[in-house]
């Protein structure tokens, strides 16, 4: 999720049958057999293949055209699943969720599900093809349509990724998907319903790292509306002074350093770029370059 588009994505016939030839001593319209006919002055039949008797078989193989695969189809068939994915990399609680499908049918919506979560921050378009051949043979199931949102969203389809979040919300009730899908209305144009979408969350129940996504959103969408300074007071309420180094609080000072800086104040911005940098141990931001960009700005 993103508080803008800078510092994160706001943000997945067959050919005419000839006619068959008659069978051996077919029985006519009468109801009795056709006479058999003398050896002798039967026509001899072409040795050819696909002549005369066997013609129409020939002639379906040879003037068969090959027929391009529906949409759907290609959904359902989804893209080609790399050998070493077996679907043993997802976690447990997937894995539990797909035991009720038929054994080869839970096999496979787990190969493209695993395939889908390896590919999705390097190729997010291929993981949600694979999530949508998932979703084709398990529509059902919460975990998938979950996969289907979150690869969406990753893929840049807001309204799909809507769509997949707020079904899988209705199966499982959980309030997990809160905050991408309120970021997904913000990529929809519709920062109000984001808003709303946040007020009415329980955020008391939410872990650290979700909770401060939805700061990061609920100040995006604030921004979206023009309102840096709600925006700015959102993210001062967040825990940006916590002395975790863990991804979530470099995330919430990034957001408020780029909020500072489309506020008109680049010195402050600056400061928090670099205090953003100092605890980004896995480099999640590019807040040594914008940090440098800013240093720029100033003395130029």
């Amino acid at each position: 999720m993103a508080d803008d588009r800078r510092s994160q994505s706001p943000r997945g016939g067959k050919p005419a049958r000839g006619g068959k030839p008659a069978a051996k001593n077919a029985p006519t319209r009468a109801g009795k057999p056709a006479p058999k006919q003398d050896r002798k002055s039967a026509p001899k039949r072409d040795t050819k293949p696909g002549a005369r008797r066997g013609d129409w078989k020939g002639r379906a193989r040879d003037e068969r055209t090959p027929v391009d695969r529906t949409a759907e189809q290609k959904r359902y068939d989804g893209p080609d699943l790399p050998e070493h994915i077996t679907g043993r990399e997802l976690d447990r609680s997937v894995a539990a969720q797909l035991r009720s499908l038929p054994e080869k049918l839970a096999q496979r919506v787990a190969r493209h599900l695993a395939a889908a979560q390896e590919l999705l921050e390097s190729d997010p378009k291929t993981a949600y093809e694979h999530t949508l051949a998932a979703r084709a043979r398990a529509q059902r199931l919460a975990v998938v349509r979950e996969a289907v949102g979150e690869a969406a969203y990753a893929a840049g389809e807001y309204a799909e990724a809507l769509a997949e979040l707020r079904a899988a919300k209705r199966m499982n009730g959980a309030h997990e998907y809160v905050a991408i899908m309120a970021d997904c209305e913000r990529a929809l144009g519709r920062p109000d319903r984001a808003l709303t979408l946040l007020r009415n969350a329980p955020r008391e129940t939410f872990s650290a790292p979700l909770t401060a996504e939805t700061v990061i959103v609920e100040a995006g969408a604030r921004r979206d509306r023009g309102e840096y300074d709600a925006a700015l007071r959102v993210l001062e309420l967040s825990p940006l002074n916590s002395r975790s180094r863990a991804p979530w609080v470099a995330r919430l000072r990034y957001a408020y350093a780029d909020t500072l800086l489309e506020a008109g104040r680049p010195e402050d911005a600056l400061e928090w770029f670099h205090r953003t940098e100092a605890i980004d141990v896995e480099e999640i931001t590019d807040a040594a370059e914008r940090a440098a960009e800013v240093e720029r700005s100033l003395q130029g």
